[in-house]
């Protein structure tokens, strides 16, 4: 594998493709220590020092963005505006038909779609970024901190905060769309893999630093190996469908009667439903906050929903996983449009009529494939989670089950990708 990323540099094209694509990260890395106009950066530190993670509702926020909006910088929204955006967008295929049409007209569908999700982002942009600063201003963001984060909170200095914490996630789009193009490829997801990546020398030394920490480092290293050997082995499997194409006649050409397979991933809904777990059970925390601490309602809310300890919040958590793991593969998976276009190419599954029996057994293998997929996402979720709590280890560290499995799965995707180049180069892959 060494000798290939050698290759790799050796090759000229490629190897400005890697080069651009290391100066975009770092340009990335060095924009989320940047401090907002207005944000005292010793303060922000000195809370940060006190109080340690912060608010635990902002954790997933905090770890997409590396860190950075806990430090309130210029990139502090990191690149979850656009996530957000891009899974409504897709949810709204369903609603809208306007949608769903343009995303069947191909790439100038998809170029509209995607303009939709950019202004989309701009505003969930203005959205995040006034709730964080109002967040900070009324110390929730660091509750106990002795100093202010925002000395000087006038209009004028909030609406700069805003226009510049929104430019942020509009210069981080542009940058992703950039290693999309001229890059490697998969940039939002390759500026989500150096957020969460970069956090973890700070996590693993936190870990050695404390209470019998050699001992919970050794434990917590083993682990995440675990966790990853079992994401690499679920990702890379999948069920092929066999596909017959029947020989037909264009012209004087005859075309056709070749065989392929349909690819279906064990976890085709990624790391999504782990994503809209945790944004739903964030819920409960968040209303608890405006309400009495000491009303009963807000104390059964904190010791059941909230703990992440709680037996009911964990129950919870794996419920709301396997539900969005069906909901969204059958959201992003339509049977009845992949049997439409197999019949309208003259392919069909041998032993499946085409056309209604073969979106029905499509419908099939889907619906059975999704059961083990979703129990092992929630298995992946939840096992890091209870290690941790068992450890007495903050669930905050970013070695969670969404964390390693965005890691591992935008670097295999990389992988495969400057793969393929070096293999249309002449070159020996990274797998021999």
């Amino acid at each position: 594998m060494l000798s290939a990323f050698v290759r790799a540099f050796r090759t000229p094209d490629l190897r400005r493709k890697l080069l651009f694509t290391i100066a975009v990260m770092s340009i990335f890395r060095v924009g989320s220590f940047l401090p907002t106009p207005g944000v005292s950066y010793p303060n922000v530190q000195t809370c940060i020092s006190e109080i340690g993670d912060g608010n635990d509702l902002l954790g997933l926020v905090n770890l997409f963005s590396g860190g950075a909006l806990l430090q309130l910088s210029v990139f502090a929204l990191g690149i979850m505006p656009y996530i957000t955006a891009s899974i409504i967008v897709q949810l709204l295929r369903v609603v809208i038909p306007r949608f769903e049409a343009l995303h069947q007209e191909g790439q100038s569908g998809t170029a509209k779609l995607t303009q939709y999700t950019r202004y989309l982002t701009i505003a969930l942009a203005i959205l995040q970024s006034t709730t964080v600063i109002t967040i900070a201003r009324t110390g929730q963001l660091f509750t106990g901190c002795s100093v202010d984060v925002i000395p000087n909170d006038t209009v004028v200095t909030i609406l700069l905060m805003v226009l510049t914490m929104t430019a942020g996630t509009g210069l981080i789009m542009w940058l992703g769309e950039l290693i999309s193009e001229r890059g490697v490829g998969n940039g939002m997801s390759l500026l989500i893999f150096t957020s969460i990546a970069a956090s973890f020398p700070t996590a693993l030394w936190s870990i050695a630093g404390g209470d019998n920490g050699a001992t919970k480092f050794i434990i917590v290293l083993g682990i995440v190996i675990l966790v990853i050997a079992l994401v690499v082995f679920v990702e890379q499997s999948q069920r092929r469908i066999p596909v017959q194409y029947a020989k037909r006649m264009v012209g004087r050409r005859m075309y056709g009667g070749s065989s392929t397979y349909i690819p279906i991933k064990i976890n085709m809904a990624g790391v999504i439903p782990i994503i809209f777990a945790s944004s739903l059970l964030s819920v409960p925390g968040l209303l608890a906050q405006f309400g009495d601490q000491n009303a009963e309602w807000v104390i059964w809310l904190s010791n059941n929903l909230v703990d992440p300890a709680a037996p009911l919040h964990l129950a919870l958590y794996v419920v709301l996983i396997i539900f969005f793991c069906y909901f969204y593969t059958a959201i992003t998976f339509n049977p009845d449009e992949v049997a439409d276009n197999m019949k309208k190419y003259g392919g069909f599954i041998p032993g499946i009529r085409a056309g209604r029996p073969t979106a029905e057994y499509l419908a099939f293998v889907i619906s059975r494939i999704t059961a083990p997929g979703s129990v092992y996402l929630a298995l992946v979720a939840l096992v890091p989670t209870i290690a941790f709590i068992l450890l007495d280890i903050s669930t905050n560290i970013p070695f969670g089950g969404a964390s390693i499995l965005i890691v591992v799965g935008v670097g295999l995707e990389t992988v495969k990708q400057i793969e393929s180049q070096l293999q249309q180069r002449h070159y020996e892959g990274f797998l021999r």
